[in-house]
């Protein structure tokens, strides 16, 4: 077993042994940059005379003290446990410690800002990284208050999980810099992982809001003072106002927690987190430069989708981490309801539907796909689950079951179990209990096919005709693959549409809609029968279900010929979603996808379904086109990009977003050009700005055609001395296209393990980022060869990074290589060590098998 690993079965014979009264956590933030001290006071009660383990992992224990009796560290510490003998009924224990920062995101992170040297901390607890701050119990159904003195520089902000004390100031004349205490409150009662402590010079933006019982709630947004120009409060606190106003009165429950800080902190590797009252987010969010819609929507999302947790995760947790869908599928089903109805993205579902159910659909046709409820037997399982399944199944599984049993039998079913469950933690059947009792439905079948079990089956219809366009006959089939034959109930929509004109504008406009319960294999659909057959039926309309679709032929010619002419932005986002699933499935030639794509999206009016339209664009040429026909696509495509930015309203959302998607995708001469003469201000397109994001864009694909060097990323950084800068400049350098330079990436990515995690996801990028494949051949071996030391060497999240980012998925049909077999000999050879590690290389095992399928079927039908 890992030395830093915990299983299921220890933490159930723990929680069995003992219940947590208090935590009280002193935390110095002064003893320098490596380390902090630590001092952890625990209360408990325990079986008398029973021994356990408390959580600890740093670098030195300096004294262990329990009910009085001092334990020596050598004997009782090692690896991430410190053992207990001898309990008493009542306990109280004393751990000193000094812990290490790190510079992965992980536990307490340490960042210092190249702008002004200004250190910036903030922890990071999920899964299990609290014990890397404070002596701790580290499972979810041990929870308690938290009490957290610090001491820090004076002129630092602190912040936790109850509001700011006044600081105290430390009377030490010979310190070099003057420090101060801030002593919070106690919580209320918390599982361990979303506790929080984040200081440093932050600049603080206030306001404040009335909580359905009458309590003002003080707000506040936070981020690094270099970025304080760029920070947009009020937008930020109106989602916020938004979203408190929605879930108090769906959930009939006010906020559970004294006041509501957001902090944007630098290197986070997540969007965000949920810590009680103090949720830290992604420092991107801030937004420095223009950046797509479709980005401003994202951030929207995962503001309330935080806001969410606070109630469903933060005051109600799950008991063990099979249950992490309860926090993340209700907070991601959550968050699109209060987008979609209390924000202007007012069509938030074809975001969800677009961006959240691809992801899933993807997720769950993997080798490794799960039930949504997983089988979660140790940390090392729950690390790598923070996946597809997990939030976007989830959460579309849980818009089904709200069809299913209504929408206000739902949520008062919700609301009963925040009644039931408050301050404590629960398992699936909790949930299911009160839905069943506010609906009166029995859900144990539904949950054992739609929860228990993995896969996504498809619908497809089956329609017979007269000879005048008559339907006569209409069926709804649905198929389970071999791995998971598992068919599914599914409430939904079939929508009929024709083609209208109207004053030579032609339209799809829906004429006919069915609402049903599809189930088994064959489900007839009689109300559709006798009616004229329409010009295009989709399956799944308003996208209720989650399940693949398929269109009849003739509604493929028609969805081909007039995409563009929906009325509505959902079922045209479900005709793409079913155009794109065909391809990855190889039964639509890729360049037949690029073209549909470059034909119809520059009708599209949904940003964030133009972001996932161009990134499926880029995957489709990179993986999915034959081989031979590659070069010539992807040359064709990047000129059509640049024809449509041209053409794109000025200043609009698709011109950013198609500029950007162009210079990822210039390769020719001609186009490498281009990006040269946008960079230099040769070419201007009227209301586009190349502000410092787009410049280092462009710039990094000049450096990638071999038309930039170091030096102008030298030049740019000194212009741009930022962490972002940094971050930018990290994968031009990555992506300079030389042996030496692809050779010195990846030292610095994988032999060493200095790269913060920020500076490492860039580099990755830049890596991959080349014309000529060949540069990345000399990295298949030393890929396999290096899997096993940085997966046990590296943090979860950077090691997840290199393992993914790295693979070499781009030389699948290289005829130097057979990435399969040269993956299926590492697989034979780790055996079932490190099963963690084993599901990602599986997974990307998969995606090079699936893209050589597809490219046959490019092959032979394109």
């Amino acid at each position: 077993m890992p030395a830093e690993n915990l299983t299921r079965d220890e933490a159930r014979e723990r929680a069995a042994l003992l219940a947590v009264d208090l935590y009280d956590v002193t935390l110095d933030v002064t003893t320098g940059p490596t380390t902090f001290a630590s001092t952890t006071v625990v209360r408990f009660t325990a079986t008398e005379g029973a021994s356990t383990f408390i959580d600890l992992v740093a670098p030195t224990v300096r004294s262990v003290t329990l009910n009085g009796r001092d334990l020596d560290p050598a004997e009782v510490f090692a690896d991430s446990r410190i053992r207990l003998d001898g309990l008493a009924a009542q306990n109280e224990l004393r751990v000193e410690a000094d812990c290490a920062y790190t510079h992965t995101g992980e536990g307490l992170h340490r960042f210092v800002d190249p702008v002004d040297d200004q250190v910036y901390l903030y922890s990071q607890f999920e899964v299990a990284d609290s014990r890397r701050v404070f002596a701790v119990f580290e499972q979810p159904d041990l929870k308690a208050t938290f009490t957290f003195t610090v001491t820090a520089p004076e002129h630092w902000t602190v912040v936790s999980n109850s509001p700011t004390p006044d600081p105290v100031p430390v009377a030490d004349d010979s310190a070099p810099v003057a420090s101060a205490v801030w002593s919070f409150a106690p919580t209320p009662v918390l599982s361990s992982y979303v506790t929080a402590v984040v200081a440093g010079p932050y600049h603080r933006e206030s306001g404040e809001l009335t909580s359905s019982d009458g309590r003002t709630v003080p707000l506040g947004v936070l981020c690094r003072r270099s970025l304080a120009e760029h920070l947009d409060t009020d937008a930020i606190l109106d989602i916020t106002r938004a979203g408190f106003a929605f879930f108090e009165e769906r959930f009939d429950r006010p906020y559970p927690f004294a006041k509501y800080d957001q902090l944007f902190v630098p290197e986070f590797n997540a969007g965000a987190m949920e810590n009680a009252g103090a949720v830290t987010f992604r420092e991107s969010y801030v937004f420095r430069s223009k950046v797509p819609e479709a980005t401003v929507e994202r951030r929207a999302v995962t503001i309330l989708h935080e806001l969410a947790h606070m109630w469903f995760g933060d005051l109600v947790t799950m008991r063990w981490w099979d249950d992490l869908w309860l926090n993340e599928s209700f907070a991601e089903y959550a968050s699109t309801l209060a987008t979609a109805e209390a924000t202007r993205w007012t069509t938030a579902w074809t975001t969800f539907s677009s961006l959240e159910k691809s992801w899933a659909y993807r997720q769950d046709q993997l080798p490794s796909t799960h039930p949504i409820v997983a089988d979660i037997r140790d940390l090392a399982d729950v690390e790598v689950n923070f996946d597809g399944i997990t939030y976007a199944k989830g959460a579309s599984v849980l818009r089904q079951l709200v069809a299913w049993v209504g929408t206000e039998q739902f949520f008062a079913g919700v609301r009963r179990y925040f009644a039931q469950h408050a301050y404590g933690n629960t398992t699936l059947r909790d949930l299911l209990v009160e839905l069943e009792a506010a609906s009166g439905r029995d859900l144990s079948a539904w949950s054992g096919l739609w929860l228990e079990q993995a896969g996504v089956t498809l619908l497809r219809p089956e329609i017979t005709t007269d000879d005048d366009g008559v339907v006569t006959g209409f069926a709804v089939l649905q198929e389970a693959p071999d791995e998971h034959p598992v068919l599914r109930p599914h409430r939904l929509a079939i929508g009929g549409y024709d083609v209208v004109q109207d004053g030579g504008t032609t339209r799809l406009e829906r004429t006919v809609r069915v609402e049903l319960d599809v189930d088994g294999a064959r489900t007839e659909v009689p109300d559709l029968v006798g009616r004229p057959r329409p010009a295009l039926v989709l399956v799944n309309d308003d996208d209720l279900a989650y399940a693949k679709i398929r269109l009849d032929p003739q509604s493929l010619a028609t969805a081909t010929a007039h995409l563009g002419s929906f009325t509505a932005s959902l079922p045209r986002t479900l005709v793409w979603a079913a155009a794109w699933d065909m391809t990855r499935d190889g039964e639509l030639p890729g360049r037949d996808f690029v073209e549909l794509v470059l034909a119809n999206i520059a009708h599209e009016t949904d940003s964030s379904v133009v972001l996932v339209l161009l990134r499926q664009l880029a995957t489709t040429l990179e993986l999915y086109v034959a081989d031979e026909h590659r070069l010539a696509a992807s040359a064709a495509a990047a000129d059509r990009v640049w024809e449509l930015a041209q053409a794109a309203p000025a200043g609009s959302d698709a011109q950013l977003q198609l500029v950007k998607a162009f210079s990822g995708r210039a390769t020719t001469a001609e186009q490498v050009d281009v990006v040269a003469r946008l960079h230099a201000g040769d070419v201007v397109l009227p209301g586009l700005t190349i502000d410092t994001d787009l410049r280092w864009e462009l710039l990094t694909a000049l450096v990638a055609g071999g038309r930039a060097d170091a030096a102008a990323i030298e030049d740019a950084i000194a212009a741009d001395p930022t962490a972002t800068g940094q971050r930018a400049a990290a994968a031009a350098r990555a992506a300079i296209p030389t042996a030496e330079a692809k050779a010195a990436a990846w030292a610095s990515m994988v032999e060493d393990d200095a790269l913060p995690n920020a500076l490492l996801e860039t580099s990755i990028g830049g890596f991959t980022f080349v014309h000529d494949r060949e540069l990345l051949l000399p990295y298949v071996d030393r890929y396999f060869d290096s899997l096993e030391h940085v997966w046990t060497t590296r943090g979860n999240d950077m090691g997840q990074d290199i393992v993914q980012g790295l693979y070499p998925s781009d030389l699948a049909a290289h005829p130097d290589v057979d990435v399969l077999a040269r993956t299926d000999a590492w697989l034979d050879g780790l055996g079932d060590r490190l099963p963690g590690l084993r599901r990602l290389v599986v997974e990307n095992r998969d995606g090079v098998r699936r893209a050589l399928a597809a490219q046959e079927c490019d092959r032979t039908q394109g």
